[in-house]
């Protein structure tokens, strides 16, 4: 049972990675994700169900369009498989739960903006801001912060005030430091969200892992692609990752303290 349960999950994340994508190119683009039906952003031509398959249509069009024979972007495969391998993670570490279930919504909503924000440098607020209201919303679930229900929905608020608000501090003096952005107003409000999903700890060991993560990727771009120290990178991506690193397993700033 727990095979099946985990297949098709599995199954499930690549039907949903799908509209994903759909989600990850209209939202940023103020279009609907519901009509029209899905076409080929080059030629505009519809694209019929047996090319709609999650993964194996990519694989079998060879990653081109049927009618104009221009490039499908790896991104559509890449989402696909990475959102059913988090949604089998999902399953596997929390079960068939109701937090499995909210964690899974927040998950969905990390992957669309991580992409959103990789392609155009932005994160919509119904992700960011979806998220604050998410957290809150189910506060009384978690199982990150401990106490009555009342006591959980204080957690959650207080995480996302220090996600907001503290972040939005840090990004202020780096502006002043630095005498240039040093941080969206869309990571901003991510933080506030990863607050209340998971706390003020999360708060922090997103930010050091994101920071981590971040400075890994500058230096590959400098390194292999000639970026310059000082441009723009995208930091909602590793504020997702760092996010779904607390999200599978919290990791508090007193789990951070190594005991000899």
């Amino acid at each position: 049972m727990e095979t099946f349960i985990l297949v098709m999950a599995g199954l499930f994340g690549l039907i949903f990675g799908s509209f994903l994508n759909v989600c990850i190119y209209r939202i940023p683009r103020n279009k609907s994700i519901v009509w029209p039906p899905s076409g080929c952003p080059k030629c505009n031509a519809p694209i019929k169900w047996y090319d709609n398959i999650p993964v194996l249509s990519f694989l079998f069009l060879r990653g081109k369009c049927r009618t104009c024979k221009n490039p499908i972007s790896w991104q559509y495969p890449i989402v696909e498989l990475g959102t059913a391998l988090l949604t089998v993670l999902c399953a596997a570490r929390f079960g068939l739960t109701p937090w499995m279930f909210v964690v899974l919504a927040a998950v969905y909503a990390l992957i669309a903006l991580s992409v959103i924000d990789m392609e155009l440098m932005i994160i919509p607020d119904r992700f960011s801001l979806g998220l604050i209201v998410w957290g809150l919303l189910f506060a009384w679930l978690n199982p990150n912060f401990e106490g009555l229900w009342w006591q959980k929905e204080l957690a959650s608020l207080l995480g996302a005030g220090v996600g907001l608000f503290g972040v939005l501090a840090i990004a202020l003096i780096g502006t002043w430091i630095f005498k240039k952005d040093a941080m969206g107003g869309g990571d901003v409000k991510l933080m506030g969200g990863v607050g209340a999903l998971i706390g003020w700890q999360g708060v922090i060991t997103t930010l050091v892992m994101a920071s981590f993560f971040g400075l890994i990727y500058a230096v590959f771009l400098m390194i292999f692609k000639g970026k310059k120290g000082g441009d723009a990178i995208p930091f909602g991506p590793f504020l997702s990752l760092g996010a779904l690193i607390n999200l599978f397993y919290l990791i508090t700033p007193g789990m951070l303290v190594i005991e000899f």
